[in-house]
């Protein structure tokens, strides 16, 4: 285990940094850190249901966008160390509570970790499906190593454009890398699968966060999915986008997204064909939809 940190290529950074001594690019080193462990009822119904999603959001990105909703954790990385005694005993509690699955919530550059955290809680009794909830921004090597641990693949396809992609992440190739880790995901996990009573039981969803003033980028990344994966795969049409604090050299992103522009991209999806979607309404645009990180809760 410690080898794979000690010379990390586990995301498309490519750091090869020494991570048991040094941070990467991520900001993370060769111990699991976790910000915040609960129920989520704000996720896609299919995930959250009636119970709630059992979200773990883990510290660090390696993708880190000037505008990331959980700035506090990516960036400044408020969070606590944990064994994977801890995280195996959070992701069993989550299921004692009624957590309709395990949401593992930017957790790339913790792979290795993970894969030992849940086969540890799986040999101890964890039964619920396990969420992969990812910037897309994945090596499928990386991938490939999840397989048969990771039941739904939950992405987020950012940008299609390489300008966008570099200017508000400093990570050119983006949308190249998200197609092959897409591609690496649906071949692991199918097609949707559905409990009796409509929780996602396997699958992928693929999620899209409008930002402002990217309408043409969305419309190429829908019409992508689209014609790429038909019915394979569920879509996320997000409108919650909120500038969480003022951007001096981004100042598009200093706003919200406008309505017309949101109702305008739900047209060209229904126009495309796209019926397996979800689609947000009015009043997601709020702060209180971003978790409080600073008061930490871990069900230990």
């Amino acid at each position: 285990m410690k080898n794979v940190f000690q010379k990390c290529e586990i995301c498309p950074r490519n750091c090869l940094v020494n991570r048991t001594e040094v941070s990467g690019f991520c900001g993370a080193k060769d111990k699991m850190v976790i910000a915040r462990a609960s129920l989520h009822e704000w996720e896609e119904p299919c995930l959250s249901g009636t119970n709630g999603s059992g979200t773990i959001f883990f510290s660090g990105c390696p993708l880190k966008c000037v505008f990331c909703q959980n700035y506090e954790i990516s960036t400044k990385l408020v969070g606590k160390e944990v064994s994977m005694e801890e995280f195996s005993t959070i992701c069993l509690n989550l299921q004692k509570q009624g957590a309709h699955n395990i949401n593992l919530v930017t957790p790339t550059h913790f792979v290795p970790l993970i894969i030992e955290g849940l086969k540890l809680a799986k040999k101890n009794g964890l039964t619920i499906p396990i969420v992969y909830n990812t910037s897309g921004y994945e090596k499928k090597e990386t991938l490939k190593m999840l397989e048969g641990l990771v039941d739904i693949y939950l992405p987020d396809f950012k940008y299609w454009e390489d300008t966008y992609a570099t200017k508000y992440s400093h990570a050119p190739h983006y949308s190249e890398i998200m197609k092959e880790a897409l591609k690496e995901m649906v071949r692991q996990v199918g097609t949707p699968k559905f409990s009796k009573d409509g929780i996602l039981l396997k699958g992928v969803i693929v999620r899209h966060l409008m930002l402002p003033g990217l309408k043409e980028d969305s419309k190429k990344i829908l019409s992508y999915l689209y014609h790429t994966y038909h019915d394979q795969i569920y879509l996320s049409i997000m409108n919650q986008y909120t500038p969480i604090r003022t951007f001096a050299k981004y100042p598009e992103l200093n706003k919200k997204i406008d309505d017309s522009d949101y109702d305008e991209i739900i047209n060209f999806a229904l126009d495309l064909g796209i019926k397996k979607a979800f689609m947000q309404e009015g009043g997601t645009v709020d702060n209180s939809f971003i978790p409080d990180f600073l008061e930490q809760k871990l069900p230990l």
